[in-house]
């Protein structure tokens, strides 16, 4: 193999060429960050319009999320191959084709594959963005450089609930993924103009083709054991026993190659450093617990509280108010306080916000319930920032493309894994509860006995009442599920907090390129 060559230092850019890249790289970023959170206020009308439950509608996220964790470990490989500026380009481009693929899927299965093909492209994206902002400013100005792309990340996940309700229930749910088209397109015209000519080197290096196939083997499988689980009854089901050897096997494999390869495609001696491999698995299991409730709330809005797409979106979208005004304070004090002390604080504030939300009921306002969401944005401001300083705080420069791709790809993976898990779980206790309350609906009990009376009484036959008497008690079973699935997640945030103290506190100031971690 030959050595690599030297890399090229270009000057930063000045004047209104660097705030014409600096919008540029954002509004590609924020396209990418809009397309996680977008989908998750419109999965009733894109489940009810290609026929599928809603519960099956969540492979929408959760395959663009693993296709997206697959691919960010091969950013760094690319790069060398492609050129960073060729590749962004060729993300940003393939992009836009697979959300207008999206858009006219005219089934589930298209939908899925097309979202797994958008993920995959979107892999490069935000760490290149990073790579490229970062580039265009001097070293003095780096940090104003991440926090107005911290803010970008921070807004978009802000817009998308209410941009995808609005679309939703104004136009067709297809919108939510055309309108990346205009956008990607100016982007990348803009980028190409100020960047082409700041290509970094290339140079030839072997791929992990066997490291490749088994990553995606054990990452496929496992999501599919989850995914399916809840339709197939979970391991009385021979195709979910089938994914879970597959994924077993697959990620023993996959250890035993990657440990062994002298060019692996993830590189697991990183987790020798006791922060980073802290700081990782804090991320990624704070991330699910985040994402999965993230993609709940709107659900059972929608489904069980009669909220419209863009009621359920108008009551995510607070959660940036406070995160866009705090994010920067943290930024710019996280290198002289202690990282460890967010990170905590965050997790307080989560399991506060998870454990007000643990008594909702029925009756909860549209106040009630975005309360807790707008307190989180303060949880969301101190999450990311901290942890990516703790992860990556012991990486020597020449490794930290590798270390932030890999633990990017722990909290993605995550993050679809615990999509997966809280809708299992919430249909699963909803079912053990709806049981029980139909349970009390006897001849024996007079209050049931009285309310089928008083509704026959209105005009409604038998039938017709006790349907409408079932309809109340799936509501109940389903807002009592999603309460144990909020506090559970609220004391799992609180036993997190332990393991963060496992780090060390990291020394001097966090590495460059350390945000891109961040979303």
């Amino acid at each position: 193999m030959s050595a690599a060559p030297a890399p090229i230092t270009h000057p930063p850019l000045t004047g209104s060429t660097r705030v014409l890249g600096t919008i540029a790289l954002s509004s590609a970023t924020f396209m990418n960050v809009l397309d996680t959170s977008i989908a998750n206020v419109s999965l009733p009308a894109i489940a009810g319009d290609l026929g599928v439950s809603p519960i099956q509608g969540t492979w929408v996220i959760t395959s663009f999320a693993v296709a997206n964790a697959i691919a960010v470990p091969l950013t760094g490989w690319l790069t060398q191959r492609i050129g960073q500026v060729r590749l962004f380009m060729a993300s940003v481009l393939l992009f836009v084709l697979a959300s207008w693929l999206c858009g006219l899927a005219p089934n589930m299965t298209m939908l899925i594959a097309f979202r797994a093909l958008q993920g995959f492209v979107a892999g490069p994206m935000i760490p290149l963005s990073q790579t490229l902002l970062l580039s265009s400013y001097p070293r003095a100005k780096s940090g104003m450089a991440m926090a107005m792309w911290s803010m970008t990340t921070l807004v978009a996940p802000v817009t998308g609930p209410l941009l995808g309700g609005w679309i939703t229930d104004n136009f067709h749910w297809a919108w939510i993924f055309f309108i990346n088209v205009p956008v990607g397109i100016i982007a990348a015209g803009a980028i190409w103009s100020i960047y082409h000519k700041r290509e970094s080197v290339t140079h030839k290096l072997p791929i992990d083709a066997v490291g490749l196939t088994l990553l995606v083997i054990w990452v496929g499988s496992l999501q599919l054991m989850l995914d399916k689980g809840k339709e197939l009854d979970w391991f009385a089901s021979p195709q979910i026993v089938t994914f879970a050897v597959l994924a077993v096997v697959g990620f023993a494999f996959f250890l035993a190659w990657e440990l062994t390869e002298d060019h692996p495609v993830v590189d697991l001696s990183l987790f020798k450093d006791r922060n980073f491999w802290a700081g990782a698995l804090i991320t990624a299991v704070a991330y699910s617990l985040f994402f999965g409730n993230v993609v709940l709330l709107p659900l059972w809005l929608q489904q069980y509280m009669g909220y419209t797409a863009t009621q359920a979106g108008m009551v995510m979208a607070p959660v940036g108010l406070l995160a866009i005004v705090v994010s920067p304070m943290v930024g710019l004090t996280v290198n002289r306080a202690d990282p460890r002390l967010y990170a905590t604080f965050s997790f307080t504030v989560f399991a506060l916000v998870l454990w007000m939300r643990s008594h909702f009921n029925t009756q909860a306002d549209l106040g009630t319930i975005m309360i807790p969401t707008i307190i989180q944005g303060v949880a969301t401001a101190t999450f990311f920032i901290p942890l990516v300083t703790i992860t990556l705080s012991g990486i020597e420069p020449s490794r930290l493309p590798a270390a932030s791709g890999l633990s990017n790809f722990m909290r993605i993976t995550a993050g679809a894994m615990g999509t997966s898990i809280s809708t299992t779980l919430w249909d699963h206790r909803s079912a053990l509860h709806h049981a029980q309350l139909a349970e009390h609906i006897t001849t024996g009990n007079p209050v049931a006995m009285q309310a089928l009376g008083g509704l026959q009484a209105s005009g409604l036959t038998e039938q017709q009442a006790l349907g409408m008497v079932n309809n109340l008690v799936t509501q109940q079973a389903f807002m009592l599920s999603v309460s144990e699935v909020f506090l559970g997640s609220a004391l799992l945030f609180l036993c997190l907090i332990g393991l963060v103290w496992i780090a060390k506190r990291p020394h001097g100031h966090a590495p460059a390129g350390a945000a891109d971690a961040a979303h």
